[in-house]
């Protein structure tokens, strides 16, 4: 009798309340329209902002650069060499350098576009006074 017992218990059920593997349930599609925008529209939207990308990377690049430096600095106070937790805070040492060097590369990017507008400004001024007394 007792085996009897498991032999039922092993058995599947007649009607099974899964679906079949060939009766799929019906896939609901969303389309989703994104407005394009203009360079006007950004600037209007974020003020101006967006050309500026030095000035904001400086304090994320500080931020994850002193990150950087107490992750990795608990992680070698435990002698935990190779681990995760120091992998980590070699990865947020270098993202810091990486966004401090990007600020960096663009403030000077920026200043020599400044000083080519001013050398541009002042030869067009040179060359407009020129025509006038002449």
């Amino acid at each position: 009798m007792p085996d009897e017992l498991n032999k039922d218990a092993m058995k599947t059920p007649a009607t099974s309340e899964k679906p079949k593997a060939t009766e799929q349930p019906p896939v609901a599609m969303t389309t989703l329209n994104i407005p394009l925008v203009n360079e006007v529209q950004l600037t209007a939207a974020t003020g101006g902002a967006e050309l500026s990308c030095y000035r904001c990377t400086v304090p994320f690049g500080v931020v994850v650069l002193i990150a950087g430096i107490v992750v990795t600095a608990v992680a070698y106070s435990f002698n935990s060499h190779g681990s995760t937790i120091s992998y980590f805070g070699l990865v947020l040492l270098s993202a810091g350098l990486v966004l401090l060097a990007s600020s960096a590369v663009c403030w000077r990017v920026r200043l020599e576009r400044k000083k080519e507008r001013r050398r541009e400004s002042q030869t067009a001024l040179v060359t407009n006074r020129r025509s006038i007394f002449t």
